[in-house]
């Protein structure tokens, strides 16, 4: 007969993410958001020869990048979350940093904070107004 402990050895084990400032252990508060290189200097960045990287970005509009991602996570010490770039160096040490704004272009699945670039300012203040303060912007000629 097997014993209990043998039978929960494969069950995964938390993943060994820390703090770069307290070194206390970070718990995910969201989903990881895959990273996707659309430019040469990108793959480059990561160590692809240009010419890889040339014909890579030529045959795909976006080519993910694999061990890397954006997840949030909560700090016990700092009481706050905080969004990190992830890098997965093997298979149980990870490296993070704070994401950058510029990080965010790379990521597929979230609303941009800059806001859609195609929307004027007219339209982006108005869907933030509530109630009928947004009459003010009008003039009636009568």
């Amino acid at each position: 007969m097997q014993r209990r402990c043998d039978r929960n050895r494969k069950r995964s084990k938390r993943r060994a993410i820390y703090c770069p400032i307290h070194s206390c252990y970070l718990d995910s508060v969201s989903q990881k958001y895959q990273l996707f290189a659309d430019q040469v200097g990108q793959l480059r960045q990561r160590g692809m020869s240009r010419r890889s990287a040339l014909l890579l970005v030529a045959n795909q509009t976006a080519v993910p990048i694999k061990g890397e991602w954006v997840e949030a996570f909560w700090c016990e010490h700092c009481q706050q979350k905080q969004w990190y770039h992830v890098r997965k160096t093997d298979e149980q040490t990870y490296e993070i940093s704070i994401a950058p704004n510029e990080l965010w272009q790379q990521v597929t699945g979230v609303i941009d904070p800059q806001g859609n670039s195609s929307v004027g300012e007219f339209t982006r203040r108005h869907a933030r107004l509530v109630g009928n303060h947004a009459i003010k912007d009008f003039q009636f000629v009568g």
